[in-house]
């Protein structure tokens, strides 16, 4: 009942946005984007003291044994985690819609459809993923180096520019469909002398969801570092990802001022690699978690903002 009561809220959220709010194309304002970006980080946290009374009541199976101060605790950390690392997810959106001119009151639908999927991909890796981790207790020793892994190649390998007209994925939608230069209004198919063609917006889409599968190969295993009850995994990812889209119109004109944001989710990726390889041997607090993505994700934000803007005054 839980499980369909989550996802039946998801649903109305998503119904009321298109539905209502965004029914007709628009550009979303900085001002517009800062109010939806509150408003899902203020019901993401306030989903914390759902999970307390979840726990607290043994509404949902609690395999992992917590204790509810110790669930609403993992869901803020896991929640934290897929926030930070989806900061990543937006640069390569950004990307994307530059390199197919996708008009900016048409992302917002792009986004919509985007998050969709991303919503059903993310949860069926949840899903294989938790139950490795259960069945196979070894295989977070291999979550953990592949984590640590993908922090070390972060920090030693030269970012190349990413041409998504270059990409694989592009490649082969061509060789299926045949892709039109102009954009056709919010349409993602049009029909040229009978035949059906893809626009711009459709291979953007499938770009973006192509994407943040390979960015899920990084977040799914974090979270399931600081725990892997499913319901909180689950629900933890599910709403950082329903955030995404106003936080990246909230950030999108201010995404180079980040320059430093790439060390914490360096640093963070290490620490989380770290905890699961020491997980059958030593215990790190949840706490002590907590502090530090937050330490981290603040110090990489604030650095930017105040280092960032010291850098360009001297050029």
């Amino acid at each position: 009942m839980i499980w369909g009561a989550f996802i039946l809220m998801i649903i109305v959220f998503i119904a009321i946005d298109l539905g209502v709010f965004n029914k007709e194309a628009h550009v979303i304002s900085v001002k517009e984007a800062s109010y939806w970006t509150a408003l899902w980080v203020s019901i993401a946290l306030l989903f914390s003291i759902a999970v307390y009374f979840i726990y607290s009541n043994q509404l949902v199976d609690n395999p992992t044994d917590l204790s509810p101060s110790q669930a609403s605790l993992n869901y803020i950390t896991g929640y934290l985690i897929e926030l930070s690392l989806s900061i990543d997810n937006i640069f390569v959106i950004a990307v994307i819609f530059t390199a197919f001119d996708i008009p900016t009151k048409y992302q917002h639908r792009v986004l919509f459809w985007g998050i969709l999927g991303a919503i059903v991909f993310r949860a069926l890796m949840i899903l294989f993923g938790v139950v490795l981790i259960q069945q196979f207790s070894w295989m977070i020793y291999v979550f953990g180096v592949f984590l640590i892994y993908t922090a070390y190649k972060m920090f030693t390998t030269e970012e190349e520019p990413f041409d998504p007209k270059k990409s694989f994925v592009f490649r082969q939608i061509g060789k299926i469909i045949p892709i039109t230069k102009r954009i056709e209004g919010e349409q993602f198919f049009v029909k040229i002398r009978h035949v059906r063609a893809a626009t711009p917006l459709f291979v953007a889409l499938i770009v973006i969801e192509v994407t943040d599968v390979l960015f899920a190969l990084d977040s799914v295993p974090a979270i399931i570092a600081i725990t892997s009850d499913p319901f909180l995994v689950f629900t933890s990812n599910i709403l950082a990802i329903m955030g995404l889209r106003s936080m990246y119109f909230f950030l999108s004109n201010m995404l180079d001022r980040f320059v430093y944001l790439e060390y914490s989710l360096m640093a963070i990726l290490t620490f989380v690699g770290v905890k699961m390889l020491l997980s059958h041997h030593v215990e790190i607090p949840h706490s002590l978690s907590l502090v530090f993505i937050l330490v981290a994700l603040l110090t990489g934000v604030f650095g930017s903002l105040y280092l960032g803007g010291k850098a360009e005054e001297k050029s």
